[in-house]
């Protein structure tokens, strides 16, 4: 089994190292040393859980001294700094506590959404060399006690549920306790002071593998994300977030950011617009920000009042696409948008600032962020004019280090440059604007969607020649999975509900099927007969464009 500490990570250019340090992005903070710092500078701020199943309303004192706890239970169970520690957990407070405790203990996260099932968890686990593993009994449909009853790795040494009233029986191996039993474990008072060079989370990524894709961010590349994310947080201008805590965007938007400027935290579990609006009247709070799902949803909502857009003056978007549409409908409530481009890999690639004219933070990703280069580069690796299309390359110190399946650093060239994958265009002010993406993945309400796994799922589908799985502009999600279907001569076409049966019956999880279908009879080619994807989408924007 691989150890956390020893992954392969990519050799970042010299220069690059002494250019950061220099410019004070790396320093030797780590995650931990920070995240115990700010819950004891503001022990009175307020940490708002704002579920119907799960409530809690108390303080980072409160985080601060059930962290600790935390620890000192994975202490006593033998778990040691700089193993890794998988939470699966819904915007919960044992989201937070964990959150803070794996930091301030000195593991390595390895943070994995709610919604994730058999087949992601048991891959997840067993690749990022987890020992410990926190979750609920189960949520939703996924029953998370059930699966490592089941397919537990055999590294794994310690479960910890939050709820429930059967523990089960776990594998042999495998010591299984409650949360409860933190109410009588005495805190640590003294933390393990980790390397700021060594890795701090691993986060899991759908892209255009089947699998997910584990990213390795180290304790600066992190903290240098932190900088940039704090400049968009107006401290006591609070607002609820949906994300979850355990997807990239949550990890820094919900919990990291706030924490960096003592603000009150509040997150929710469940995005319902009708009791995210009740929720901030109650609390006077803004909302909407992270995926524009959460900002349409609210202007979608027939409670939306002009109290509610009064107290979302500024939101910020990212993680999905961000229709322009949406942007100019935020503008006639006389709320503020601001739209940016990053990624799990490079998390604030470009964004545009509040004080930016509408058109610039409507229609474009912004400029780079502070720290920040990029290149646009055309299909022989050369440097394309402004105001052509190019793929995108990017590096600074928020970049990640790499992957943990080596065969994926191919993606990073030896100047120090990540090759996104995605396609852009910079205009005569710095701005850039995505216009395609060379790469498949689909980012739907915020969540990365792998085409080539549910188009292996519809290919045993009785009738279906050939399948494509693309990205189609969605109002509210920013894009779905439409899929298109090329039938076998003579065989009926199918419709939609045949699609999500099959899909069913295979087991894939429900966010992942297509909301779309179309049926063709071929498709557009390259030289070399794989289907043009890129002009799949073009079709599906173009059509969208007209109604």
């Amino acid at each position: 089994m691989s150890n956390p500490t020893h992954w392969a990570v990519r050799t970042v250019p010299p220069s690059l190292v002494q250019q950061y340090e220099r410019d004070g992005w790396w320093t030797d903070a780590t995650l931990g040393s920070m995240v115990a710092e700010w819950l004891a500078a503001a022990p009175a701020a307020e940490v708002n859980v704002w579920s119907k199943v799960r409530p809690w309303h108390g303080t980072y004192a409160d985080i601060d001294a059930e962290a600790r706890r935390l620890v000192a239970l994975m202490q006593a169970a033998g778990v040691e700094p700089g193993e890794a520690v998988a939470f699966q957990l819904p915007n919960w407070r044992e989201a937070i506590v964990a959150f803070a405790a794996l930091a301030m203990g000195g593991y390595v996260l390895v943070p994995i959404v709610h919604i994730y099932g058999r087949k992601e968890l048991a891959f997840i686990l067993e690749q990022s060399g987890a020992v410990a593993y926190i979750s609920p009994v189960a949520h939703g449909h996924v029953g998370y006690a059930n699966i490592i009853d089941h397919v537990a790795p055999e590294q794994l040494r310690l479960h910890v549920l939050v709820d429930g009233e059967a523990l089960g029986t776990p594998p042999s191996g495998v010591m299984r306790v409650r949360w409860s039993t933190l109410e009588t474990t005495r805190p640590v008072t003294v933390l393990p002071r980790g390397e700021a060079a060594s890795i701090a989370v691993i986060a899991y990524t759908s892209g255009t593998t089947s699998d997910p894709k584990g990213v390795i961010h180290d304790h600066r590349t992190l903290l240098s994300e932190l900088r940039h994310m704090a400049g968009w947080i107006t401290p006591g201008r609070p607002n609820l977030m949906g994300s979850p805590v355990t997807h990239a965007t949550g990890m820094i938007g919900a919990v990291l950011g706030p924490l960096k400027v003592g603000s009150d935290i509040h997150v929710i579990d469940r995005w319902d617009p009708g009791h995210a609006l009740e929720v901030m009247l109650e609390a006077g709070i803004g909302g909407g920000t992270g995926a524009s799902v959460f900002l349409a949803g609210l202007f979608d909502h027939p409670s939306l009042t002009a109290a509610h857009a009064a107290n979302m003056s500024q939101v910020g978007l990212g993680g999905a696409p961000v229709p322009v549409a949406l942007g100019e409908r935020a503008a006639s409530h006389g709320v503020k948008i601001i739209r940016a481009y990053g990624s799990t890999e490079h998390p604030s690639t470009t964004g545009s600032q509040f004080a930016d004219p509408a058109d610039i933070r409507h229609r474009t990703d912004g400029r780079p962020m502070p720290g920040v280069e990029i290149r646009l580069i055309d299909d022989d690796g050369v440097d394309v004019q402004r105001g052509t299309a190019g793929e995108i390359l990017s590096r600074g110190p928020d970049l990640c280090l790499g992957y943990t399946d080596e065969t994926f650093n191919i993606a990073f060239d030896d100047d120090g440059w990540y090759h996104t994958g995605d396609i852009g265009v910079l205009d005569e002010h710095g701005c850039l604007t995505i216009t395609d993406r060379a790469k498949d993945i689909i980012i739907r309400g915020g969540e990365n969607l792998s085409p080539a796994e549910v188009e292996g799922a519809l290919e045993t589908l009785p009738g279906v020649a050939e399948v494509a799985v693309v990205a189609a502009p969605d109002a509210r999600l920013g894009e779905h999975a439409c899929a298109v279907i090329r039938m076998l001569p003579d065989c009926a076409p199918i419709v939609l509900s045949d699609v999500t049966a099959h899909l069913d019956a295979s087991g894939l999880a429900r966010q992942k099927w297509p909301e779309e279908l179309r049926i063709v009879t071929d498709f557009a080619r390259t030289p070399s007969g794989k289907i043009r994807k890129v002009d799949l989408r073009a079709w599906l924007r173009a059509e969208a464009e007209v109604h």
